[in-house]
């Protein structure tokens, strides 16, 4: 499967004949139509006249509701706008893409052929947009608009208005534009955070061009995350009919106000099947006000590695239940690293929020202002306790940031697995320096994981050959003697703490040593 944004992209053919082939003009235009025509018939034929009183009721009520939801789009349709824009793009940069064979540039193609196109020409795309405010700002996608080099929005009584870009957030998705006009419609923005799954929702946009495209459907999930769209990540799932050209469109609730921004699909065909995701408002609004207010976002800083607990890591550590954030790494000279916490620290709650997930905690991190003092509780050893921490603003590398302080060291010979090392399934062997430099662990101390069998508790477990093992049940391991000392000490059928670094990367990682 694969996720697919919104925009629609045209290069060449005019949009009367961008239509999709598999969409029938005529059905697809009549089934709402033909369905509340039928009601409106059944009402008052003799068929609905001689039902029983309740079942007239029910006919009334499906009426009411078709009435009420006509009632919802009425009042913010106004407020929805159609963006078209526009880019300069090379020959050369369009090497290699989707609308330009790369055949087209090649040497052989040339020379023969001459050149297939001109060096620049115009690439187009449409999307959607929300008025916001009475000052003309439109929230919408960012890649629906972050590189265009002329943005033109239309509104649905027919003005037309160029546009300007205020501001983008990739790392959300999110662009804020602007025009200048009076007596604009302005669309309510709702709070994203009383939305319940199951809840009925409306989508508006302009799916293929086709401006103004009223859908509904329900909340299908709140707080998707790790979908692998943006950095920061709090989607709303829905099943309303979403396709190419809403980017950037409301996912409207049912009290008439924008509880979402819709942004991409899941599907196979690049079609709607189902599946689409929406932006928050809540978040969006931060995001909108961030980039009204300077042009750009600062996000909070921590400055940790971390991961999600799983219920062995969570019996290997003395843990009840799977609640909190493990701290796989911190960086000495980072907010994290200065307020005292460590590695292996188990988050509990970040400013009195509870933690259920890493990407809800970086979530909480990114929205704090730079500066604000914020308290954490945290799990140490079985030990509770409560530090406070200085959010500081993100930098430009925060990997480089949190690696920066880390020292470590390294030595290599083969050493056949026996005892606990061969029913976990590895062998390890020292680490020279020349293995050190080849695979960036200059300066670590531990033992390279040599092999790994696939079928073994280590290899069920996700350890990998190459990776370093650092800890084994928090104890630091700096030699082949040191580790089989700590691993001889470990109680067989229960799990063992490993702290282990693949790459830039370090985790904990919970295997089960068999009895």
């Amino acid at each position: 499967m694969m996720f697919h944004r919104f925009q629609k992209t045209i290069t060449s053919l005019p949009l009367a004949v961008q239509f999709p082939r598999s969409i029938k003009p005529v059905s697809f235009m009549m089934t709402s139509a033909a369905v509340l025509a039928g009601l409106m018939i059944l009402a008052g034929s003799p068929w609905v006249t001689s039902l029983a009183a309740g079942e007239k009721e029910d006919i009334e009520i499906l009426m009411r509701a078709s009435k009420a939801r006509a009632a919802i789009v009425k009042r913010i349709r106004p407020a929805v706008v159609h963006i078209s824009v526009e880019k300069t793009v090379s020959h050369q940069q369009q090497q290699g893409s989707q609308e330009t064979p790369e055949f087209f540039n090649d040497e052989f193609f040339r020379k023969f052929f001459g050149p297939r196109l001109p060096e620049e020409f115009k690439q187009k795309g449409l999307g959607s947009g929300s008025i916001v405010d009475k000052r003309g700002y439109i929230l919408t996608n960012n890649h629906v608009v972050g590189e265009a080099d002329k943005i033109t929005v239309k509104l649905p009584d027919g003005r037309e208005f160029p546009a300007k870009l205020v501001g983008a957030d990739p790392a959300t998705d999110l662009a804020v534009i602007q025009i200048k006009g009076k007596d604009l419609p302005i669309a309510k923005l709702g709070n994203s955070d009383q939305l319940e799954v199951g809840e009925s929702v409306i989508a508006i946009g302009n799916p293929f061009g086709l401006e103004q495209t009223i859908t509904a459907g329900i909340v299908s999930a709140k707080g998707r995350s790790q979908v692998g769209l943006t950095d920061y990540e709090d989607f709303i799932q829905t099943d309303a009919s979403i396709n190419p050209g809403n980017s950037g469109g409301p996912l409207v609730g049912l009290e008439g106000s924008v509880v979402g921004v819709n942004t991409a699909i899941f599907s196979r065909t690049g079609g709607n099947q189902g599946i689409g995701f929406a932006i928050p408002i809540n978040m969006a609004r931060e995001i909108m006000d961030a980039l009204i207010k300077t042009g750009k976002v600062t996000r909070g800083f921590l400055g940790v590695v971390i991961q999600n607990l799983t219920p062995e890591l969570s019996q290997a550590m003395g843990l009840k239940g799977n609640n909190g954030v493990l701290i796989a790494n911190v960086g000495t000279n980072t907010p994290a690293g200065k307020a005292g916490i460590r590695q292996g620290d188990v988050l509990m709650t970040f400013n009195k929020q509870p933690l259920k997930s890493s990407n809800e905690l970086r979530n909480i991190v990114a929205g704090i202002r730079p500066g604000t003092k914020v308290p954490v509780d945290l799990v140490r050893e079985g030990k509770e306790m409560t530090v406070t921490v200085m959010i500081e603003a993100q930098p430009e590398d925060m990997r480089a940031a949190i690696a920066g302080e880390e020292k470590e060291r390294e030595t290599v010979q083969k050493d056949k697995p026996s005892g606990p090392e061969k029913a976990l399934g590895i062998m390890v062997r020292p680490l020279t320096q020349e293995i050190a430099q080849q695979l960036g662990y200059e300066g670590l101390d531990g033992v390279l994981v040599a092999s790994v069998d696939p079928s073994s508790p280590a290899g069920e477990a996700g350890l990998r050959e190459g990776s370093l093992i650092v800890q084994v049940n928090r104890n630091p391991v700096k030699n082949i003697q040191g580790f089989k000392r700590v691993l001889a000490r470990a109680p067989r059928g229960k799990h063992i703490l490993f702290l282990v670094r693949a790459g830039r990367a370090t985790e904990f990682v919970a295997i089960k040593l068999p009895k």
